[in-house]
């Protein structure tokens, strides 16, 4: 890994790499926009958190949310990794790769009767349960299949972190997730009994990206009181979910590293008996991809100055979304030109700053506003870094846009694992008699 970036990618006489691979030679044959992902970096992510929190009884379930490829999937699952999903759907793709059920947790606050029964019939390994009146439901379907379903409660600590954008803070009392610590003992001693449920843990998510351990420990300090204050009551909470949401770099340095994280929580769990899940997705997906992109056309407004890219917001909406930033570079340097610093005011010499904006009906479509970057011409690259997660995952075909390709890249070798959509792909289920 690069110090401090924590990825693959690197300037290579003075070519953009993947591992061993120039990104050009990608786009040559496949065409932009391209989502590129690094396998060497997914498997290192995974490897660091897996040795950062070695003293627990651990079990690491990938966010598939983020990157839900299939072979990107596959490669974690070899690892012996299991999953979060919210979604059936999800669940389909993990059975797909060869995930093991029993490592999968469902979260979600809108799981539909279907999903539940699919799930069930799967065998996954736990229930992340958001309500009372879920938890009802899971039981009459689970009498219904006459299978007993194993059940977190999601309980809301009241935490958050301020620097975690108000779309992604999850553990506030009034966000629509999970059930108030303060009402969580009722629930636990009125489905204690049920025929039908193990109720015997407790999921915590406070959002992400959560840049310190701070509020994990504050969360799961509180945790510890209710899990104490249960057992009290004759109800023992053997699994304790943590959740997700450790940060990854957008800029370099800009998170803290996985062993920050867990020594801060593995202090407060070594010794309690637990078993304990950690959810991360970003902190294993986002330095793993690049969307790479090709300039079209460049444009003065006034007194702005435009590089019109093929990649839009319905390749990657973040930026539309939460004003979330990408540090976006060319992938081929000028002769003389250093290697960029990873970090959005970079300004490289002799550059003029531009917003940097897609092809797509909006005017939030606008990858990144403001950068310094070298003069560009048309048909010149630019790579949009630190696109691995929440990337394609929430691409779209608004404006009727073909979604991009995705490739993965195992050392010196490449393949593209999702081809790049077509016209009749976006149409053909409208294709009804």
């Amino acid at each position: 890994m690069i110090p401090g970036t924590m990825d693959k990618f690197e300037y290579k006489n003075r070519a953009l790499h993947c591992d061993d691979i120039s990104v050009a030679d990608i786009a040559q044959q496949v065409g932009t926009p391209v989502y590129i992902y690094s396998a060497q970096t997914l498997l290192h992510h995974y490897r660091t958190l897996q040795a950062a929190f070695s003293q627990l009884d651990l079990t690491i379930c990938y966010s598939v949310k983020g990157l839900g490829n299939i072979h990107v999937l596959k490669l974690l699952a070899g690892e012996g990794c299991g999953f979060d999903i919210v979604s059936g759907g999800e669940l389909a793709r993990v059975q797909a790769a060869g995930g093991q059920a029993s490592k999968v947790v469902f979260a979600g606050v809108g799981k539909t009767d279907e999903e539940i029964r699919q799930a069930l019939t799967a065998g996954i390994g736990m229930f992340n349960i958001e309500s009372e009146q879920e938890l009802e439901n899971l039981s009459a379907i689970a009498a219904e299949l006459g299978v007993a379903a194993h059940v977190a409660l999601r309980v809301n600590p009241d935490v958050f972190d301020p620097k975690t954008h108000a779309y992604t803070t999850t553990g506030k009392k009034e966000t629509k997730f999970g059930i108030d610590i303060d009402r969580a003992r009722a629930v636990y001693e009125r489905f204690r009994d049920d025929e039908y449920l193990t109720l015997d843990g407790l999921d915590l998510h406070i959002g992400s990206p959560i840049y310190s351990p701070g509020p994990y420990v504050d969360a799961i300090k509180k945790a510890l009181g209710l899990i104490g204050r249960l057992g009290e009551v004759g109800v023992e909470i053997k699994v304790l979910d943590i959740g997700g949401g450790y940060a990854a770099d957008y800029e370099t340095g800009e998170s803290p590293p996985a062993t920050e994280y867990a020594d801060a929580i593995v202090a407060l769990l070594k010794d309690t008996g637990l078993k304990v899940i950690i959810e991360p997705g970003r902190f294993i997906s986002c330095n793993a991809g690049v969307l790479l992109s090709k300039v079209l056309y460049r444009k003065q407004g006034g007194e702005k100055r435009f590089i019109i890219v093929d990649a839009a917001m319905t390749d990657l909406i973040r930026p539309a979304l939460y004003q979330a930033e990408h540090f976006i570079y060319p992938a081929k340097l000028a002769p003389g030109d250093p290697a960029p610093e990873r970090r959005m005011n970079f300004a490289p010499p002799d550059s003029e700053v531009v917003d940097i904006v897609g092809g797509v009906c909006e005017s939030s479509d606008v990858l990144g506003y403001g950068r310094a970057l070298p003069p560009m011409s048309r048909g010149d690259l630019l790579a949009v870094f630190s696109a691995g997660a929440y990337g394609f995952a929430m691409a779209s075909q608004y404006n009727s846009r073909p979604r991009a390709a995705e490739v993965l890249v195992e050392g010196d070798s490449w393949r593209v694992i999702r081809r790049r959509e077509t016209y009749d792909d976006i149409i053909a289920a409208e294709l009804v008699e």
